[in-house]
């Protein structure tokens, strides 16, 4: 494989996770429009907001199972132009019917999507020989800013759903099927024999536990955020409506900035060292953040949880795929469905605690999960293939 090819590869990936960025701000921050355009009642808004991260694991799962007999590029091909199609239709109904298939198959497509999206990086990491992957998911960080402000726009002018969501739609459909094109992969996966398969799937995921016990719990702490922390500041800090927007804009920021620079930590450090940091880093912010006499401590809190959090994501994928070389792909297909958990239990679970006890209390218990990162730290560098400056393996290209 030429190093052209591996550097369009990159590139073409890095697009596709900033799509998907872009895509998913686009949904996720108009909920209240959405909301309003179909008649969703508070009562059954959970249900609906429930549903995509469930079918989204469906997605994962399935795609397990799929990249056995179709190739991942493929499965990644044709999803994201799914999701693309569906977040439009979210934004083109009137009927209740009309939401709730658009946001089913946004749920299964977006679970395809992040499966063959992280096996492709995975593989292209393992080609590379160094830490990429912080790379990737900085892009997504970035598609999530430029969506973020892409609605905010259409929230500000008034525009519909329908008239916000089309020119993106419009332009970034043909723009990821073009570059569609150029996907690689970085190094084929081994698939189990027939008589094999059984066996190898509990090993692997016996194995695999500890990686996806820390995917739920930066989860949990990163739905905490998205979920909670406009309402923290202003009920329990006493901001102002519009400072309690921003600890959510910073967040995304230092999560930006934090997996720009994280590739070159790693590949300095080592991944379990970066890990450990960002774990510390972020277990420091939550508490800040319950401890903070006044808005702007809060939001100081809110920042070092972004540049902590955002490298513990990367960096399990990234495991996942140096611990079962062999059989890459099932492993992050599984790994995956744990993002969806940790997205399901976090916000219920701090809304819950907050209710009950309160809002300051709640914000411990995602730094206690957090803090658990440590104890499986060193599945982030199974010894006989690690990451880092003085245990780097030898590249098999030398690529930018």
């Amino acid at each position: 494989m030429t190093d052209a090819r591996l550097r369009h590869g990159r590139a073409s990936l890095a697009f596709s996770f900033f799509v998907q960025g872009v895509t998913f701000a686009l949904l996720v921050t108009r909920i209240p429009a959405i909301q309003d355009r179909y008649g969703i009642s508070d009562g059954l808004l959970p249900a609906f907001l429930a549903a995509v991260p469930i079918l989204a694991g469906v997605g994962s799962v399935a795609t397990e199972h799929l990249v056995k007999r179709i190739d991942p590029r493929t499965v990644l091909r044709w999803s994201q132009p799914v999701v693309l199609l569906a977040l439009l239709g979210v934004g083109a109904g009137s009927e209740m019917w009309e939401v709730a298939l658009s946001l089913g198959a946004f749920g299964l497509a977006v679970g395809a999507l992040d499966a063959s999206m992280n096996m492709i990086g995975v593989s292209l990491q393992r080609a590379y020989g160094r830490s990429i992957m912080l790379g990737f998911h900085a892009s997504y960080s970035l598609g999530g800013i430029v969506g973020a402000s892409l609605a905010w726009v259409g929230a500000h002018y008034d525009l519909s759903l329908f008239v916000s969501y089309l020119p993106v739609v419009a332009v970034l459909l043909p723009a990821a099927l073009v570059g569609s094109r150029w996907y690689v992969r970085g190094e084929a996966a081994a698939v189990p024999e027939k008589g094999e398969a059984a066996g190898a799937q509990s090993v692997v995921f016996k194995a695999l536990l500890p990686l996806c016990l820390v995917m739920t719990f930066a989860y949990i702490g990163d739905s905490t955020v998205s979920n909670w922390s406009a309402k923290y500041l202003e009920d329990v800090l006493g901001s102002s409506e519009e400072l309690a927007t921003v600890p959510y804009n910073v967040y995304m920021v230092t999560t930006l900035l934090g997996r720009a620079v994280g590739d070159l930590g790693v590949r300095r450090f080592g991944a379990v060292a970066v890990v450990r940091f960002g774990s510390v880093l972020a277990a420091c912010g939550f508490a800040v953040v319950a401890a903070a006499p006044g808005a702007w401590t809060g939001i100081a809190g809110f920042t070092l949880l972004g540049f902590g959090l955002c490298v513990i994501v990367p960096q399990t994928f990234a495991a996942a795929g140096r611990m079962f070389p062999g059989d890459s792909d099932s492993a992050i297909a599984r790994l995956n469905i744990f993002n969806y958990v940790g997205f399901l239990v976090g916000s219920p679970l701090v809304g819950a605690l907050g209710d009950a006890w309160s809002y300051r209390a709640a914000m411990l218990v995602p730094m206690f999960l957090v803090l658990l990162t440590l104890r499986y730290a060193r599945s982030f560098a199974p010894e006989a293939d690690r990451y880092g400056e003085g245990h780097e393996r030898p590249r098999a290209v030398d690529v930018g």
